[in-house]
């Protein structure tokens, strides 16, 4: 079944440190909560420095929506640039990340996948859309999140969706669709079960 998810209709969660909120736009099983999802999909706004929360087992991906982007340092010993130039950053949920605003005082909002090792993986990939352009699910389910663009029409032979700017749509079969939009980004993530 194909899953629209207005991101209209989501509730941000300020943070308990009071340094940003988190507005999550997919997780699985639908009834899961941060101790015991399989996979989970978000909207960050960072709005101060300090430390991320831990997450033993997960892996996670950062990838840059807006603002001037941050810097995070890993377990004291690697640092990532999270910008317009490497908008991509992938780390393991039980490491210990600071992160620091890139500009004092100046926002940033991040699109957040984390997955649980030990039943799923998955892949991040960025396009770029022009007009009229073919896409494949691949993953045992894959979430298209339109970062930029007004709007998005996303339509198969059967049925035809559309989306606004950080809308979500997510697939769990393998129809080839359509994408028509004037100009937009779109992050697509494919998730992978692991089988027993």
């Amino acid at each position: 079944m194909t899953l629209l998810i207005p991101y209209a209709s989501l509730e941000p969660t300020p943070w308990k440190n009071g340094g940003g909120s988190t507005t999550e736009i997919a997780i699985s099983p639908a009834v899961a909560n941060l101790d015991n999802f399989d996979w989970r999909i978000s909207l960050a706004t960072v709005a101060a420095d300090g430390p991320f929360s831990l997450f033993p087992g997960i892996d996670r991906s950062l990838v840059l929506v807006g603002g001037p982007g941050m810097i995070l340092d890993v377990d004291g010993d690697s640092r990532y640039v999270l910008s317009e130039e490497e908008p991509l950053v992938e780390f393991a949920g039980e490491s210990k990340v600071m992160a620091t605003l890139a500009l004092a005082g100046a926002t940033t909002t991040d699109f957040n996948v984390m997955t649980r090792r030990a039943r799923c993986h998955h892949r991040v990939g960025r396009r770029i859309l022009s007009g009229m352009s073919q896409f494949a699910p691949r993953g045992d389910f894959t979430v298209l999140f339109l970062a930029e663009g007004d709007s998005l029409a996303v339509s198969s032979d059967a049925e035809r969706i559309g989306l606004v700017r950080y809308d979500a749509v997510v697939f769990d079969n393998t129809d080839v669709w359509t994408l028509e939009a004037g100009q937009a980004t779109v992050f697509v993530v494919d998730i992978f079960l692991h089988q027993d």
